[in-house]
């Protein structure tokens, strides 16, 4: 099945529903979309910005859905899937719930129960998102494929296994706060040395933004980029150096193996 083909239905409208949505309307070829929410406000957004149809009850949009997307805050998933679980059958389950397993949504749906789990970021929002996916016990490649191509709407996706996810929880889900790190120093940096605020945060964003084009439709290496912006005894080599006394690449990657560690950490309390 694809995804034009597909009744997609959404559980919670917050921004990351909202985020998926507007990639999924955004083509020529729209699914057809329902959503719930208790948020009279949300609803509307969705209903006049999408054209999705909307309820406050959530077992119209599982009855509706051949895919239904659980987009709800982990502490709310258990009650919601209890709501749900004799409604579900012959569903495809997507949960962007996060550090909720993929065997925790089963044990209240059924082994049965095809699920699929997303862990997404922010950027979504602006349709440049970095998603991985996993598969549940009874979910197919097909069901990935699907998936696949839902988050391909907001960004790149890649498919993984669970194991990893933490690490991607680490890495592409809290990500985008390093990167906005480097940008607000950069721009600190730029003030420092003579620029205007609006001048050096747009200098810094765009320098951000160009970079990880190049790395992603050049597909060459990251050092082999930074190479060849480097002239021999020119400014860049210089604040390279700087930054390798200041330990850039090792508190970078601790910062990923903490966040790592603290999605494994949430993940054994849920």
């Amino acid at each position: 099945m694809m995804i034009k083909n597909c009744r997609i239905g959404f559980i919670g409208a917050g921004n990351m529903a909202e985020a998926i949505v507007k990639g999924l309307t955004s083509g020529s070829e729209k699914p057809q979309i329902a959503v719930s929410d208790m948020s009279v406000e949300r609803l509307e957004l969705f209903k006049t910005s999408y054209k999705a149809d909307v309820t406050k009850d959530n077992l119209k949009v599982v009855d509706f859905a051949d895919v239904l997307v659980l987009a709800v805050k982990p502490q709310v998933m258990p009650m919601v899937l209890d709501q749900i679980k004799d409604n579900v059958k012959n569903k495809l389950v997507v949960s962007i719930a996060a550090g909720i397993r993929t065997d925790a949504i089963e044990y209240i749906l059924g082994s049965e129960t095809k699920v699929v789990r997303v862990m997404p970021n922010t950027p979504s929002l602006v349709l440049e998102g970095a998603a991985a996916i996993c598969a549940g016990t009874s979910a197919e490649e097909a069901d990935l494929a699907l998936v696949r191509e839902m988050l391909s709407a907001v960004g790149v996706c890649i498919v993984t296994e669970e194991s990893k996810m933490d690490a991607v929880t680490g890495l592409s889900g809290s990500g985008p706060a390093y990167v906005y790190q480097f940008i607000e120093a950069l721009s600190d940096a730029g003030v420092k040395m003579g620029l205007t605020r609006a001048d050096a945060v747009k200098l810094a964003a765009q320098t951000v933004l160009g970079s990880a084009r190049m790395v992603l439709e050049t597909g060459k290496h990251p050092g082999e980029l930074k190479d060849a912006v480097t002239s021999p005894g020119g400014t860049t080599i210089c604040g390279l150096h700087e930054l390798e006394k200041g330990g850039l690449r090792s508190t970078v990657m601790n910062a990923v193996e903490a966040a790592s560690k603290k999605s494994e950490e949430l993940g054994k309390k849920k």
